[in-house]
């Protein structure tokens, strides 16, 4: 017989404290028993949710870390977006066709804000009149004409107004810009419309309804292209500093094909379209076409105005490369300080981020971008001294002009730099989607080479990492 010590140890090893914790309390009826299982498996359910939700967690975490990680940055109105689309276009076709309907509520909202300054111009200068001199002559270039167009035109920007708040979410987002949340909820917004047509709407519904836009803009289309192609409405507009051909989103020279009733956007139209992102937006895609098609992407787009350049910073980690575009708008002050010209800050947002450490392993691609602006300036005569005094007597032409501010990003490339890097630049036209998808389409791939590098995945033939 064991003896009275080797039994107690035998005892005290078998007692199990969560085992007891567990039993049945004593007297349990059959419905607290009942009761008490349901709310097990209710607690397992919940434990294996839980689990299943940080396995998937890691598996998310791990494929972007696997992934190709792409920061866009640059001013406000670089065209960032632009290159997005072109990336979108190049690289995941079927998923930028399921969008092309989306975009055409976006232009045609673009082509309505271009109506909107060219009344408020009008509305201006009858205001003006009338509170300077009610009793005097009228000489205003302005007639009674004008202002049975100017009437017959200003339902569209009820419907300007609800589609706008409508996908922004924002009863105060306003002004000429279509501006968005980030995230994809406003394009859902407006492809509900058409997924939801047979439903009743009520009459806010229906001004919000971009169908009704298009219908609108159609029986329109004969007053917008008398109003926009009107000398006096052209002179007062250059007298007053308005020049609506150099806005984005500009679409008032192809009014009779984007407001009639059955128009569908053009590559180079969605190119074009002008929308505002408030905050980040990062967008996550796989690659269709292109050098290792079925390549994940996470593109991150932050938002370009001074304001909120120091909000950049958490956005450097981990990216593989920068694409920093850079439009050579010499011409052009930023809209938050008329002093600064535009290609200088754009020369001191890249003197910072290239000397940034964070950065150090990061690949730069800068891309100056909106080169057919810059040739159609040129080409007017434009004088670049004018905007910028440095460049001095150097010939006014746009190889001229592009050497130079090549020159000087490369310089502050190589001296900030903390470790030596290739420069690499490209001269691109977003709108010219060939062109731009072909040097889209070399940038991939290096970007892809860089980062399969960094994985330990490229080898030569010998067994030697590249």
């Amino acid at each position: 017989m064991p003896d009275r010590l080797t039994t107690q140890r035998t005892s005290q090893s078998s007692f199990d404290p969560l085992n007891v914790s567990l039993q049945p309390p004593p007297n349990e009826t059959e419905e607290e028993k009942t009761l008490r299982l349901e709310a097990a498996r209710k607690a397992v359910q919940v434990s294996r949710n839980i689990d299943a939700g940080l396995a998937e967690s890691r598996k998310a975490m791990d494929r972007k870390k696997r992934a190709v990680k792409i920061l866009l940055l640059g001013q406000s109105e670089s065209g960032k977006s632009s290159v997005l689309r072109n990336f979108r276009l190049a690289f995941t076709p079927k998923f930028f066709e399921t969008e092309r309907l989306v975009w055409k509520t976006v232009i045609h909202l673009n082509l309505i804000s271009s109506i909107k300054k060219i009344l408020s111009v009008l509305q201006e200068e009858w205001e003006a009149l009338e509170h300077d001199a009610p009793d005097a002559p009228n000489d205003t270039p302005l007639s009674s004409e004008h202002r049975r167009l100017a009437l017959s035109l200003s339902p569209l920007l009820a419907f300007e107004t609800s589609i706008n708040q409508l996908i922004a979410s924002d009863s105060s987002s306003g002004g000429y810009t279509v501006t968005v949340r980030p995230g994809g909820g406003w394009k859902d917004k407006i492809s509900s419309f058409g997924r939801s047509a047979s439903a009743p709407a009520s009459p806010i519904d229906k001004s919000a309804d971009p169908s009704q836009v298009m219908q609108v803009l159609a029986a329109c289309k004969d007053e917008i292209i008398a109003l926009w192609e009107d000398t006096a409405v052209r002179r007062l507009l250059n007298a007053r500093g308005v020049h609506l051909q150099e806005d984005a989103g500009f679409f008032l020279d192809d009014t009779a094909r984007v407001a009639a009733i059955d128009y569908v956007p053009l590559d180079r139209d969605i190119m074009r379209a002008r929308i505002r992102t408030l905050g980040v937006e990062e967008h996550r895609f796989i690659t269709e076409s292109g050098f290792r098609a079925g390549t994940e992407f996470f593109i991150t787009d932050v938002c370009g105005s001074s304001s909120q350049r120091s909000t950049w910073i958490p956005y450097f980690d981990d990216m593989q490369a920068i694409l920093f575009l850079a439009p050579l708008a010499f011409w052009q002050s930023l809209d938050e300080d008329k002093n600064v010209n535009r290609v200088q800050d754009s020369l001191e947002i890249w003197r910072e981020i290239v000397g940034n450490r964070l950065l150090a392993k990061t690949a730069f691609i800068l891309l100056f971008n909106k080169k057919d602006v810059l040739q159609a300036h040129i080409a007017a005569g434009v004088p670049v001294k004018k905007y910028v005094p440095s460049y001095g007597d150097r010939p006014n032409d746009v190889a001229s002009v592009t050497k130079y501010f090549r020159d000087k990003f490369s310089a502050y490339h190589r001296k900030f730099s903390p470790v030596p890097r290739p420069f690499i630049f490209y001269e691109t036209e977003a709108i010219d989607t060939k062109s731009t998808a072909i040097i889209l389409g070399e940038v991939q791939e290096q970007i892809i080479r860089n980062h399969l590098k960094d994985l330990d995945v490229i080898f030569t033939h010998a067994g030697e990492r590249i």
